[in-house]
């Protein structure tokens, strides 16, 4: 149980569930891809979108699991629209795979080819197009610099400083990426936004069962963390809601318009990042 009940602007709080904030939402001809989908927020993101009527591409490392998960959806929500395909965000010929077996599509790849497919729908269907990517508030503990570009791609150190430095640069680029492209898509009036959104700390009932410690932490964190139907409330609410049509290049926690460090408003960093990514995706 969520025990801050604040509600901001939105009308939503922290203790908001991803089905409450959509409810009355009909996505019904509206067609979704979740990356991650077959666990935690990116499972109960699909489920919330099925049940209003979006057809949901699960996008997963193990399609086994993906197709368990969809049946188990499928079980509650008969008339569930929902697809499976293999997809590692950590292979770029994964995502091309992907893309090709789509017909119509790391993150920023993925963005890319999906990109003109999605221009040319939204100009067909007359609907916004909208990209949200899963930030965290932990962007605000990357490096005084923002990004490391000289090391960005050296293997992580194992202590905790800089592992919490090089997720937080992780994150920022999340959030630096949603202000780029969203920029970039203002610029060509293409009527598609680009969001990015802290999805709370969230305690999953796999911590039930890993450790004694694992078991203490769920039994306290259960009353100040969130569970996964609140993790997954403001991504279902920038994936859908009206409240946030037109709006493109900002940063929500708890389905409400929220603040970012100042690296991730750096309009500089955010182009060096995209050339820099662009370089190592679709090298020349």
């Amino acid at each position: 149980m969520w025990i801050f009940e604040r509600k901001g602007s939105s009308g939503f709080s922290a203790s908001t569930t991803a089905e409450e904030v959509t409810q009355g939402i009909d996505g019904t001809g509206l067609t979704a891809i979740v990356t991650g989908a077959s666990s935690g927020i990116g499972k109960e993101t699909t489920r919330v979108l099925a049940l209003r009527g979006v057809h949901v591409i699960m996008a997963v490392r193990n399609t086994i699991i993906g197709k368990t998960v969809k049946d188990e959806i499928v079980k509650e929500i008969s008339v569930a629209k929902i697809e499976v395909m293999e997809l590692d965000l950590s292979s770029m010929a994964s995502v091309r795979k992907f893309a090709a077996e789509f017909e119509a599509t790391g993150h920023f790849l993925l963005t890319n080819l999906l990109l003109d497919t999605m221009k040319r729908t939204a100009a067909k269907s007359h609907l916004e197009g909208r990209i949200v990517n899963v930030s965290s508030v932990a962007h605000k503990m990357a490096y005084h610099e923002g990004i490391q570009f000289n090391k960005i791609n050296e293997d992580a150190r194992y202590w905790v400083r800089t592992a919490a430095k090089k997720y937080g640069q992780s994150k920022l680029a999340n959030v630096l990426h949603a202000g780029e492209l969203s920029r970039r898509l203002k610029e060509e009036g293409v009527p598609i936004t680009a969001n990015s959104l802290h999805p709370g700390i969230v305690v999953t009932d796999l911590l039930r069962h890993r450790s004694f410690f694992a078991g203490i932490i769920f039994g306290i964190g259960k009353y100040f963390c969130k569970n996964v139907h609140q993790g997954a409330a403001t991504t279902c609410y920038l994936a859908l809601h009206p409240q946030v049509k037109g709006v493109s290049g900002e940063y929500f926690s708890d389905c409400n318009l929220s603040q970012s460090s100042s690296p991730a408003k750096d309009s500089e960093l955010a182009k060096k990042l995209w050339d820099f990514s662009l370089n190592l995706a679709i090298p020349k």
